[in-house]
């Protein structure tokens, strides 16, 4: 099954946004400033998780990812996991839900300026975050999505218990959004079914920044990639290690942004619109291809040396953008 990308908008949200980064830009850049990660004491009793075909957006979460912040919870009930280069040559995580909404998901952490074009692909997307730096907040109010972050939403977002603030801000998806929005909302360009002839074999890729490792070993008994993070194998609080059936390496051009961390580190900006090379793993094979996103509201297409998109297994799709 193949979804397409979405009908494109009238210009007014986009001129509203083009504007306000302009006048943002111009205003130069700040160290720190950011807006304080908060949270709301658990309510009783927490959110179920939640299968359904509804209508509507998908929701966004931004995910913490450094040591202390794992293991994560809900990262299994994503569709998709978009993985991104931060300040200092972190990494961050942004999980993507449109099928199942899962009764937890988290830590959750702050924004990113990539983030706001790689959402754009998406019809008015619920983004659910913790803080952004000040500059960077007039955009995320001009995006054309839904905005969600702690305090906006009473009962959404809680503290959890044995990890030290800023890592333990979780988010109860149900407090968002009524149900799931089913499959139709995931307008990223992606298709998925049988795996195409040729490829090499390959049970083995890692992808590294210069502060963060992933490394995907396909398990046959999974059916999928296990994953690990900095030399450690990852798991879940609530559904076991994540094994993705696609994981695509996507390279991409990743340069200096308007944006500095409280600690001067500048943020770094991943372009997910244009053309490159990529590549897709599916079943211990790894398949060459050509990515190509032509413009914010477009999705991406992934395409083989002979023209064709290449299908995706069903399941978990994680995108790891990698530094041309």
């Amino acid at each position: 099954m193949e979804h397409r990308a979405r009908t494109r908008r009238g210009g007014t949200a986009l001129a509203l946004l083009a504007a306000v980064m302009t006048a943002s830009l111009a205003a130069g850049c700040t160290s720190g400033g950011g807006t304080p990660d908060d949270g709301r004491a658990p309510a009783d009793p927490s959110t179920p998780s939640t299968t359904a075909a509804a209508t509507g957006s998908v929701l966004a979460v931004k995910i913490d990812n450094a040591r202390l912040a794992r293991p994560h919870t809900g990262l299994n009930s994503a569709d998709i996991v978009y993985v991104e280069q931060v300040e200092g040559g972190l990494s961050r995580l942004m999980a993507v839900y449109a099928n199942t909404l899962p009764a937890d998901v988290g830590p959750v952490r702050s924004a990113r300026e990539t983030d706001l074009e790689l959402l754009r692909q998406f019809d008015e997307p619920t983004l659910a975050y913790s803080g952004a730096q000040r500059k960077l907040m007039p955009l995320i109010d001009a995006a054309p999505l839904r905005a969600e972050p702690p305090g906006h939403t009473s009962g959404a977002y809680y503290r959890g218990t044995g990890r030290p603030a800023p890592h333990n801000l979780y988010l109860r998806p149900g407090g968002l959004l009524p149900a799931a929005p089913g499959a139709s909302a995931l307008t990223t360009g992606f298709s998925y079914g049988a795996a195409p002839s040729g490829g090499r074999a390959d049970t083995s890729e890692t992808v590294s920044y210069p502060a963060a490792r992933f490394t995907f070993t396909w398990s046959p008994g999974r059916n999928g990639y296990l994953v690990a993070m900095d030399g450690t194998s990852a798991t879940t609080t609530d559904a076991g290690p994540p094994a993705p059936a696609t994981v695509v390496v996507q390279y991409v051009t990743v340069r200096e942004s308007a944006f500095h961390d409280f600690l001067g580190n500048n943020t770094p900006f991943t372009e997910t619109v244009g053309s490159g090379r990529a590549k897709v793993l599916r079943d211990g094979r790894a398949f060459d291809a050509t990515w190509s996103r032509p413009t914010a509201e477009d999705g991406t297409l992934f395409t083989g040396g002979d023209g064709e998109q290449i299908d995706f297994a069903p399941g978990q799709v994680w995108v790891v953008f990698a530094k041309a």
